[in-house]
């Protein structure tokens, strides 16, 4: 099969998406789509013009949502199984990934796109700094979570590594390339993240840069 992903370097649902199937091994095409500019061929794939969106070019097959694109793979992929072990720990762990991509994104990733990529791309109008410091107040506020789970666990949901740990560090990959992430305090979230950044997986992310907004220094390090 030959896949396409609809995505922009930015979206952390498409990036959770990449990095399962980085995971799993299966071969896409990235193709750059800019949800906002709401191309009508974009919204004949989806009418929300939301990322990100798979495409099967042989077979016309359309995948749209992140978790909706996850669960796909994760049922025809055998390899590197992401939502496993019993019915409690899948449920943990798709808990885990809802805790993510709803609170954490409302929290904290998409505040900072909307402050730091999308005022600056599309209205080009800037950041609003009372709107900048509640998103970094509230990233602290996520880390402090994740270091709880740490504490108790290997991985974020369990004894392995799962679709609860990409879809974290999906959000926070975003986060911190926009300069939202103090690490200070939080070195159990720091090693865990630092080892997910090791993976092969992960290093088309941190290569892949959004045009007129640079990353910290230290975004693409895996020692950081």
């Amino acid at each position: 099969m030959t896949w396409q992903l609809f995505q922009f370097p930015l979206c952390p649902f498409s990036r959770k998406v990449r990095l399962l199937l980085g995971e799993k091994s299966v071969g896409y095409e990235l193709v750059r789509e800019s949800p906002w500019e709401q191309r009508d061929e974009f919204q004949d794939l989806n009418p929300a013009c939301e990322t990100p969106v798979m495409v099967e070019v042989g077979s016309k097959t359309v995948l749209i949502d992140s978790q909706v694109i996850c669960e796909y793979f994760e049922e025809t992929v055998e390899k590197s199984p992401m939502i496993s072990g019993t019915a409690a720990n899948r449920a943990e762990i798709r808990r885990l990934v809802s805790w993510f991509d709803v609170q954490m994104f409302r929290d904290v990733t998409g505040p900072l796109l909307n402050e730091r990529m999308r005022k600056r791309i599309i209205y080009r109008a800037s950041p609003d700094a009372n709107a900048l410091r509640d998103a970094m107040r509230k990233a602290d506020q996520h880390l402090d979570y994740i270091d709880y789970l740490l504490d108790h666990r290997r991985w974020l949901a369990g004894p392995t590594l799962s679709l609860a740990d990409l879809a974290a560090a999906a959000h926070l990959s975003v986060a911190d390339y926009l300069g939202g992430i103090n690490w200070q305090s939080h070195e159990q979230t720091k090693q865990w993240y630092a080892g997910l950044k090791s993976r092969p997986s992960f290093r088309p992310l941190l290569s892949e840069k959004m045009e007129i907004i640079a990353a910290p220094p230290h975004y693409d390090k895996v020692d950081f």
